[in-house]
């Protein structure tokens, strides 16, 4: 049996499923999805290969994803590695797992693609995440996954639609769409939303991933005004609440844009709920600028916060800035979540 050990993000989690289906009928290897957001991120990938190798001397140790594309040698220089395959080669496992080579990992911006496998499901869970779209054009000051899964690319609608309902036919009530950077799903995002809805009459619950708040526009509201299939719980990738700070980060809206957009939802969908994420201690970041931010989840009404401390990420422009010490840093981030506490209670 494979065993698939996945670190990070929702798209990891669609990607280790193929992995699975793939690869179910070999025995005695572990993969390892690595996650490389952070430094912090990508040092728990190694502590985390380090465990499975005492615990299983005898398996082949492969590890891919985003922290193998971007930090190949310093998993080739594990001895407890066995291969080493970037997220390119990662969708065409099969053809890597005998390489005489250690590290097989080519150039992501030279990839203009994506695997379309169609999974059957994802183990232990309800809901089911489907995959529209890879990669990243945008350039977020502190953000290395652009580095690491390449390009913005699409998945063919038809695809998408022909995944949907093969998880539907499973038993899957729930379809929640995601992507590094869905909202830049091209031709259009709020088009394909609106073109599963009409080819799929049977979906009972869509479902997304963080959204963009530069991204989304008035025919993504208006869906989700006109379509209750459309769960009303939007996830906004908002990161601060001071207009410098976002600038800075080389966000592409402003906390006006946020506050505006929740406004402009629950105009449609009264019932509408909204999280996000939020950094705080960006570089240069003042208490001033800290206070806008929580004064935006006030205004904004946004009761379900991912919060995280900032952490720097070598090789981003952020990690060249004025940093903020980072006992300043785990302080805001503490007081922030008590701030989403307190509006969840």
């Amino acid at each position: 049996m494979v065993e698939v050990v996945t670190l990070g993000c929702r798209i990891n989690s669609y990607e280790s499923e193929v992995l699975k289906e793939k690869l179910g009928s070999l025995d005695n290897i572990i993969i390892v999805n690595t996650c490389a957001v952070t430094g912090e991120a990508e040092r728990q990938c190694r502590q985390t290969i380090r465990k499975l190798r005492k615990q299983n001397p005898d398996a082949k140790i492969v590890v891919t994803g985003c922290a193998a594309q971007i930090a190949a040698a310093k998993f080739s220089a594990m001895p407890e590695v066995d291969l080493i395959l970037g997220n390119k080669e990662k969708t065409e496992i099969e053809r890597y797992l005998n390489s005489a080579e250690k590290t097989v990992v080519s150039d992501i911006f030279n990839y203009d693609s994506y695997d379309k496998y169609l999974i059957t499901g994802f183990e232990g869970r309800h809901k089911a995440f489907v995959q529209i779209q890879q990669g990243c054009s945008h350039r977020c000051t502190y953000c290395i996954v652009p580095y690491a899964r390449g390009n913005n690319r699409s998945v063919a609608q038809s695809d998408v639609i022909l995944q949907i309902r093969k998880l539907l036919k499973q038993g899957f009530r729930q379809i929640c769409l995601t992507g590094v950077d869905a909202c830049s799903y091209r031709p259009s995002f709020s088009g394909l939303v609106k073109h599963i809805l009409e080819q799929i009459p049977e979906l009972p619950e869509l479902q997304f991933g963080s959204l963009d708040p530069a991204a989304i526009d008035d025919d993504f509201i208006a869906l989700i005004g006109a379509d209750k299939r459309i769960y009303p719980h939007f996830h906004l990738s908002v990161q601060a609440g001071d207009n410098l700070i976002l600038k800075r980060m080389g966000r592409r809206h402003s906390r006006e844009d946020v506050i505006s957009l929740c406004g402009k939802i629950r105009a449609v969908r009264p019932e509408a709920t909204f999280g996000s994420d939020f950094i705080c201690g960006f570089p240069t970041e003042t208490e001033e600028q800290f206070q806008n931010t929580v004064k935006l989840v006030r205004e904004a009404g946004i009761t379900r916060l991912h919060v995280f401390p900032y952490s720097e990420r070598s090789g981003t422009p952020a990690a060249a800035m004025p940093q903020v010490p980072v006992s300043v840093r785990r302080d805001r981030a503490r007081r922030l979540r008590l701030e989403g506490e307190n509006i969840d209670g």
